[in-house]
Parts: structure tokens; C-alpha cells; sequence
């Protein structure tokens, strides 16, 4: 079953969870999407999974950035939009497992998906 890590390279958490999968010597492709973007579709399954509250970084400077009306009676579209629009804004990591996704690094968590 290939794994892929969706995320920010600079991102400090993100750097956690590659060093524990390499650590833990699972292999995974790792897709960057601020450098070569995401799609729609992806989003979309991960909001259905996860609940795009969930989705939907609101704790970083990106989304604080944004005025009060792209802020306003958010909903999962427009959720969506933005994080098309702005890549910064999905939270991370996302590791897609093929059969389910985990959102956000916690190593325990990584042990009992991977085991």
C-alpha cells in the first residue's frame, strides 16, 4: 500500500512526521502543496473524512491575514476555494494511507496506523 505525506516543506511539524517515518523505515512519497499545488478532489475526500473544520488550518498567519468578509459564514465550498487558492492554509500533515487519511503529526497515532 504506498503512502504519500501531503504538506509544506518548511513546516516544523511536517518535519516531524518525516523524521519519524523515516525513522520507522516507512516508505512514502511525499507531495509538497505549496510547491506543485493540490486538487480539488483531495480536498474534498479529506473534508468528507475529516470535516473541513478540520481541514482548514485556522490557526495560521495565512487565514489570520485574510479580511473579515473571506472569514465570514464559512462553509465547506467556500472552505475549499480558499485553500485552493491559498495551499498555506490546509493543515498539515495529511498522510493518506489509501484506505484513510490522518490529519495534523502525532507520533502514537503514527504507530497505531503504521503497525
Amino acid at each position: 500500500m504506498s503512502k504519500t505525506l501531503f504538506g509544506i516543506k518548511a513546516c516544523d511539524t511536517m518535519k516531524k512526521a518525516r523524521t519519524w517515518l523515516d525513522e520507522h523505515g516507512v516508505d512514502y512519497a511525499f507531495h509538497d502543496y505549496k510547491a506543485v499545488g493540490i486538487d480539488r478532489a483531495h480536498l474534498q475526500q479529506w473534508c468528507e473524512e475529516h470535516g473541513w473544520e478540520t481541514i482548514l488550518n485556522r490557526a495560521g498567519t495565512t487565514f489570520r491575514k485574510l479580511d473579515e468578509a473571506q472569514k465570514a459564514d464559512l462553509d465547506q465550498d467556500k472552505a475549499i476555494e480558499l485553500m485552493l487558492a491559498q495551499p498555506s492554509m490546509i493543515k498539515r500533515p495529511v498522510l493518506d494511507l489509501g484506505d484513510k487519511t490522518l490529519v495534523g503529526f502525532k507520533p502514537e497515532r503514527y504507530a497505531a496506523a503504521l503497525s
